[in-house]
């Protein structure tokens, strides 16, 4: 008898998305953002004697990473302010990982961290709960908007929670991604995840349209090497299959004529490309910064 199909759970995600990173160009993609454009971003920010730094809502990156890099490219935007991080993250292992990578860091004495082991609708009922509206210079939302229940909603609040000249950068995955394609043809044959929002940056510039809040989208190439995925019995393929569909153990468990179609569709231009024989996904993201 063959099990039935169920989604990930929290930390077979967490897992799983180890290995999606370690076959992936996400975080170089990432990196060449940050080269390339964040500094003229962050030098756009207002910075007074004291400036205040990000909600950073890290939930499917590499925990902390990305922030910290963050942290530096505004430490040299706006030398010797003093920033105050606060880090909206549900999930303990994540939080537990970026503080063992502050505590490694040398060289950040001027910034102050604050940790709140929520999800970003908690964090948002305990803001209005208390009445204090705080006000930040940037906020960032990195590849976490599948996860909310209410993405205008959640949108519309964080925006809210920007300073004057403050900016808001969501970080999330290309309508020109395989994901994209994947999502729109076979979404309705896997198990439902935690929230069942399978979403990409049209729909997001959509929502800030509606909301009548300007932004521009940067476009950023990046490469995932599912070549494993085709090899009858390979332990990372597997794995690769269970991110890709966010289904657990999806080679054993789904039918035979879903895997077949699922593995073909994974060939086909619209999700991926052959380069010296390896076949490479399409993981494109749009770096979206909203103005306050």
């Amino acid at each position: 008898v063959i099990p039935s199909m169920r989604s990930l759970t929290a930390e077979e995600y967490v897992e799983a998305f180890k290995s999606f990173l370690d076959h992936s160009t996400e975080h170089q993609c990432m990196d060449e953002f940050n080269k390339k454009e964040l500094p003229n971003i962050m030098a756009g920010i207002h910075a007074e004697v004291h400036l205040r730094w990000s909600l950073s809502l890290v939930v499917s990156v590499a925990p902390g990473e990305q922030d910290l890099k963050m942290i530096r490219i505004l430490q040299a935007a706006h030398p010797g302010v003093l920033i105050d991080n606060e880090i909206v993250e549900p999930n303990p292992q994540h939080v537990a990982a970026y503080k063992e990578l502050v505590n490694q860091a040398p060289d950040l004495e001027n910034v102050s961290f604050s940790w709140h082991q929520l999800t970003s609708s908690e964090y948002e009922q305990q803001v209005k709960e208390k009445g204090a509206h705080k006000k930040f210079d940037f906020i960032h939302m990195i590849q976490m908007l599948y996860r909310v229940e209410d993405i205008a909603s959640t949108i519309k609040f964080f925006h809210s929670c920007l300073d004057h000249h403050g900016k808001l950068l969501i970080i999330i995955l290309s309508d020109s991604s395989g994901w994209a394609s994947l999502w729109k043809n076979y979404r309705h044959c896997l198990p439902s995840t935690d929230s069942g929002h399978y979403i990409t940056s049209n729909s997001i510039a959509d929502i800030l349209k509606r909301l009548g809040i300007e932004y521009h989208i940067y476009e950023f190439p990046s490469g995932w090497d599912i070549t494993e995925c085709f090899m009858d019995g390979d332990l990372v393929g597997g794995c690769m299959m269970d991110f890709l569909t966010g289904t657990k153990n999806f080679l054993g468990t789904a039918p035979p004529g879903l895997r077949r179609q699922l593995q073909e569709a994974l060939c086909q231009p619209e999700c991926s490309c052959k380069k010296d024989g390896r076949i490479i996904f399409s993981n494109n993201l749009s770096m979206i910064v909203v103005d306050s």
